[in-house]
């Protein structure tokens, strides 16, 4: 008999539970033949294996359930993973792969007969990973975001012949140079001109955009720092004398994608349950308007054929968002907002699929990218059957079938908008907050729901920047601002969607005047946008 240090020595993590037990070698020799070794040995899978477990499971996937189980965050996908192990154990081989199948759905599942399915698949949604943030993190987070706007940029036939910033210090004067490079200084110089400091990760150089070339200059009066850009000019002394610069961009496409199915999908946003004012009245007309007992006959019929549903955050008023915020409420309690919330959806049609991301005024904390809803707050919520509940930001897959690819739709609630409109001189000169379709496609322009530093709060990983638009969707759907406002970009649909309260003092002190009541129903079919107002006498 061996105890658990054979297993430490040989290089395992070992639970404190499982260390004062004695191992048998057949037990070591078991754990060191399959094909993919647990992360922790704890008592749950040593049991397993004397159990003669037989299953190929992600054990990665299973200690990351645990954690969440023990925290009382996820009891149910902890309990998936038991289950799988315990009918292995009994050597009940077909149940196990059965809850496996289950446990992991395909990433595009297909629709026989009934083309009108709700069919929703996740393409992206954060997982956090929990760990104490440094600067490393910081200098490791631009870096991902640097190569992940490269990777775009570099597919661009302008910049086919890129080179390193080190090998463009090297060209001799008067080459032609092209480089791509993460902005980490801009300034003015007295005559005007515009100097951009560029670097990646071989060296820095300054790159200078005369005022002559209106086209490029204006372009650049927009750029802001911590951007990923393409520049193409001249080389001279270690300086790019510019002749263009270029966004990542989004591919030029007119033509929107369409489906044969006569489907609808919905967008609302900023809900803000518990406010006292808060339209709960136009709300409960759009649910039964949803249902088919509202509105006109067309209107039904457009109801009626509504399939899924978008909510993009602010679902509640929350408590303590703003100073003095107590004298808004109607209802003081976050848990109280989310069961009267879930309330409402509840009333909602069954057959209607609603997706749903949390905001600045839900129970998250305000750093992006925001986890899914707390469960312990907004639990009736998780309870409803016909809700799938995602971070903020989220990509999802609707409608693909066994013949169309789907639709993607890109949910961000929009927090850097404010900070975005404040910095870039054509958004703020042409409208600001009232133009959030120029905030929009800026940022699919620049590939980044918040582009520079100071954009909203963030979390940094060392892997990856997830808040990059590394997948053109086709529909970016946001809230935040409380407007109506519908636009096209090659082949994107960009909304910002309404909200359902009226104005508050905090709004007001942060230039928020809402169009409230008002609701997207927009045809896959002919991408047609209706604007359907649930707002009484207007």
């Amino acid at each position: 008999m061996n105890d658990a240090m054979n297993l430490i020595r040989k290089g395992y993590l070992v639970s404190p539970s499982l260390r004062k037990e004695k191992i048998n070698e057949d037990i070591i020799d078991k754990i060191e033949k399959l094909k993919e070794k647990p992360l922790v040995l704890n008592k749950d899978i040593y049991k397993a294996i004397q159990n003669n477990f037989q299953i190929e499971i992600n054990w990665r996937e299973f200690d990351r359930s645990k954690v969440n189980y023990e925290k009382n965050r996820n009891f149910e996908d902890y309990k998936i993973f038991m289950d799988i192990i315990n009918y292995s154990s009994q050597k009940n081989k077909i149940k196990a792969e059965t809850i496996i199948k289950q446990l992991s759905k395909p990433e595009k599942p297909e629709i026989e007969n009934d083309s009108f399915t709700p069919n929703v698949v996740v393409i992206k949604s954060y997982d956090e990973k929990i760990k104490k943030r440094d600067v490393q993190d910081f200098v490791q987070h631009f870096r991902a975001r640097y190569n992940l706007l490269k990777n775009i940029l570099i597919n661009r036939t302008e910049l086919k012949d890129c080179i390193s910033i080190n090998r463009a210090l090297n060209k001799n004067k008067g080459d032609n140079v092209s480089i791509i490079g993460l902005i980490s200084d801009k300034k003015t110089t007295k005559n005007g001109n515009i100097i951009l400091e560029v670097e990646d990760m071989t060296g820095k150089i300054s790159c200078i955009i005369g005022k002559n070339k209106k086209d490029v200059y204006d372009f650049a009066k927009d750029l802001l720092l911590d951007e990923v850009v393409g520049i193409i000019g001249i080389c001279s002394d270690n300086i790019i004398f510019v002749n263009n610069a270029l966004f990542p961009d989004i591919p030029a496409n007119d033509q929107l994608k369409k489906i044969e199915d006569d489907c609808y999908v919905a967008f609302t946003s900023d809900i803000h349950v518990g406010s006292k004012v808060f339209l709960e009245k136009e709300f409960i007309n759009f649910i039964e308007w949803l249902n088919g007992n509202y509105g006109d006959e067309s209107q039904k019929e457009i109801a009626s054929k509504v399939k899924y549903l978008f909510l993009l955050g602010d679902l509640i008023e929350g408590v303590g968002i703003y100073p003095n915020q107590e004298k808004d409420l109607l209802i003081k309690d976050v848990k109280k907002q989310y069961d009267r919330f879930a309330e409402l959806l509840s009333l909602i049609r069954k057959d209607i699929f609603i997706i749903l991301i949390g905001g600045n005024h839900d129970s998250l904390r305000l750093a992006e990218p925001q986890p899914k809803l707390n469960q312990n707050y907004a639990k009736a919520v998780y309870d409803l059957d016909n809700a799938l509940i995602l971070t903020n930001p989220s990509m999802v897959n609707i409608h693909s079938s066994k013949n169309f690819e789907g639709f993607n739709v890109l949910m961000y609630h929009g927090s850097s908008f404010h900070s975005v409109y404040e910095n870039v001189d054509s958004i703020r000169y042409n409208g600001g907050l009232d133009r959030v379709d120029l905030i929009m496609k800026y940022l699919l322009q620049a590939r980044h729901l918040a582009p520079f530093h100071n954009s909203v709060q963030y979390i940094p990983e060392s892997d990856e920047d997830f808040l990059v638009i590394d997948k053109v969707p086709d529909f970016f759907a946001s809230g935040d601002i409380h407007k109506t406002i519908a636009l096209n970009y090659r082949g994107v649909t960009m909304l910002n969607c309404s909200c359902w309260s009226e104005q508050t003092e905090y709004m007001e002190k942060r230039g928020i005047v809402p169009d409230p009541g008002k609701v997207f129903a927009i045809s896959l079919k002919s991408r047609e946008i209706k604007i359907l107002n649930f707002k009484e006498n207007e």
